[in-house]
């Protein structure tokens, strides 16, 4: 490796869609920052990974992003740690249902914190590092933003708000830094468990009938990378799922 690689930080990326990125970003040649939360173990497996096909090129940050000072606290330790970051990939996510009349505060700390302001403060402090690299920040959104899945009210909300950040910062940062989103469908099954009949109702669901791949993904935040005249879009990737009528199933 050297000081010419450029860096990505992935948030929540010890594991699902976030390990895929990481993987995939490090074989693109990036040194890659991987952020978690709790899966530490998952974390440096991934990293020892990592730095065993390119020595020094993967290391691991913890923080929790629904706490500011943690976030900040983050983007100072990742703008150190290899000395720049070109890439920031907003991809942790807290995800369950919060059916109206049983809403938490501490459902809207961790919803609204995991998938908005986390991903809010921690693109403000790293963007001088963003500025002076020219930049790009993805943000993972979801499908759903366009179709509330039933009692997800806190969890729709939280990833239409990032959507318009999105927009937002893709208007604000303009032209040193491109802002875009990846709107991802059925790519992984839920960690809860489905029994087939589950399974097959949600499939009905995806004009082309089957499961996503997390590679799908890694291939749209390739994109949005080297399209070096976008910003401001949010791509998704869903087998057309968001157009059909009946896909809040």
């Amino acid at each position: 490796m050297t000081v010419s690689n450029p860096v990505v930080l992935i948030t929540g990326a010890a594991r699902r869609i976030g390990a895929t990125l990481a993987r995939h970003m490090h074989q693109a040649g990036y040194r890659v920052i991987i952020h978690y939360q709790h899966s530490a173990s998952q974390a440096s497996l991934l990293a020892d990974e990592l730095n065993a096909q390119r020595p020094n090129s993967a290391l691991t940050l913890s923080a929790d992003l629904c706490d500011i000072n943690q976030v900040e606290s983050l983007a100072e330790r990742a703008s150190t740690a290899f000395g720049q970051v070109d890439v920031l990939v907003n991809n942790a996510s807290s995800f369950y249902p919060t059916p109206v009349g049983n809403i938490t505060a501490q459902d809207w700390h961790l919803l609204v914190g995991s998938n908005v302001q986390g991903p809010l403060f921690l693109s403000q402090a790293l963007l001088p590092s963003l500025r002076r690299e020219g930049g790009s920040i993805i943000n993972l959104i979801d499908m759903h933003i366009d179709r509330p899945l039933p009692k997800h009210s806190v969890y729709c909300l939280a990833k239409s708000a990032l959507a318009s950040l999105t927009r937002s910062l893709a208007n604000e940062l303009a032209p040193a830094v491109r802002v875009n989103g990846i709107a991802p469908g059925a790519i992984l099954w839920p960690e809860r468990e489905l029994d087939d009949a589950e399974k097959n109702a949600l499939l009905a669901t995806v004009p082309l009938g089957k499961l996503g791949d997390p590679q799908a993904i890694a291939q749209a935040l390739d994109y949005l990378l080297k399209a070096d005249y976008v910003t401001g879009q949010i791509l998704y990737v869903d087998g057309g799922r968001s157009i059909m009528s009946n896909a809040s199933a």
